[in-house]
């Protein structure tokens, strides 16, 4: 059997955080704003992979009321995504995402966070897709108050009851 899921999340970019994108580290004055890191990429990455397994969302699985998750990093909440969809026997066979942003401009990094991303789900980079674009300058992103995330996913398996 195979499952599709849709994941997104935006965050507004502040001062005095560091930003995460794709579970990397990025260079930039500005970091995004939420309880966790905030890295829109990974946690629309997870959301997808939640809700294809039919498993609801992130903020189900890791409540933003819940001190535990505060400032963690999402490549650990990513992780026990993929913990938990492996006790559920899914397969990963692909991740489709796009990152909104006016800036940072993260061609550069696109190899680097499809990788590391690869890595924490134990699946080839093959299978992460990882594209960037602007808003052209409309609206909370194109203003570069803000950075969006979609992630489509592809399982294969599971045992759903």
């Amino acid at each position: 059997m195979y499952r599709v899921g849709i994941g997104y999340d935006i965050h507004r970019l502040v001062k005095g955080r560091k930003l995460f994108l794709g579970g990397i580290e990025i260079a930039h004055p500005l970091g995004l704003a939420g309880h966790s890191d905030a890295d829109v990429l990974v946690h629309a990455i997870a959301d997808a992979l939640l809700g294809g397994a039919g498993l609801g969302d992130i903020g189900k699985m890791f409540p933003d009321d819940d001190a535990q998750y505060k400032d963690m990093r999402s490549t650990k909440l990513l992780k026990a995504v993929c913990t938990v969809l492996k006790k559920k026997r899914f397969k990963i066979i692909n991740i489709d995402s796009v990152l909104i942003a006016q800036k940072p401009r993260i061609a550069q990094m696109r190899l680097k966070m499809e990788s590391n991303i690869a890595k924490i789900l134990n699946i080839s980079p093959s299978c992460v897709s990882i594209k960037a674009t602007t808003n052209e300058g409309l609206g909370l992103i194109g203003r570069a108050q803000a950075i969006a995330a979609w992630a489509v996913v592809l399982l294969r398996g599971g045992n759903i009851k």
